[in-house]
């Protein structure tokens, strides 16, 4: 599970990529749009420049504008700038790699194999998911006619899974499914 200051992060940079490019929101702005308390928000945004996400202006149209296009921005990108490694197990993890203390054998530790197709396939979403993309998806989804029952937002696929990237049934879900 994400945490609540990482979702608060997606929620301001969405804020800010849905403007034209080179305008720029103050804290204040944003806190008030995504509904995010505006003494937090001042943290997340300052750990979102420091990660050169975003870049802050100073003076009468000061505020903060996207550094970077948010087509060039993976969700894997921002989770890991936030929240830190994203792997299930330590001994998974790419960026702070430890070797979990109960463990004999790494190469046959079945619990590792088990986590590590999941570790791979949920990296494997957020780091080709950008923010474009996910922005593309749910405004796609909120046009006029696009409700339950109607058009490409509805049916298979169509859920808050597929907004970053994941259109297809899992393994778990065809191997659990009874023999036809």
């Amino acid at each position: 599970m994400i945490s609540q200051k990482a979702r608060y992060a997606f929620k301001a940079l969405f804020a800010l990529s849905r403007l034209p490019a080179g305008d720029s929101l103050q804290i204040k702005e944003i806190a008030g749009r995504e509904a995010i308390p505006q003494s937090f928000l001042e943290q997340i945004l300052l750990d979102l420049k420091r990660g050169n996400l975003v870049i802050s202006r100073r003076g009468k149209i000061g505020g903060y504008v996207m550094a970077k296009s948010p087509a060039e921005i993976a969700c894997g990108q921002v989770l890991r700038l936030i929240d830190g490694p994203v792997a299930p197990l330590p001994c998974l993890s790419r960026t702070a790699y430890r070797r979990c203390i109960d463990c004999r054998d790494e190469a046959s530790c079945a619990l590792r194999h088990m986590f590590a197709e999941v570790y791979e396939a949920t990296i494997a979403v957020l780091d080709r998911t950008t923010l474009q993309s996910v922005l593309d998806r749910s405004n796609l989804a909120g046009t006029p006619g696009s409700g339950p029952g109607s058009g490409p937002g509805s049916g298979p696929g169509s859920g808050p899974a597929s907004l970053i990237g994941d259109e297809s049934p899992t393994r778990a879900d065809s191997r659990s499914a009874p023999p036809t």
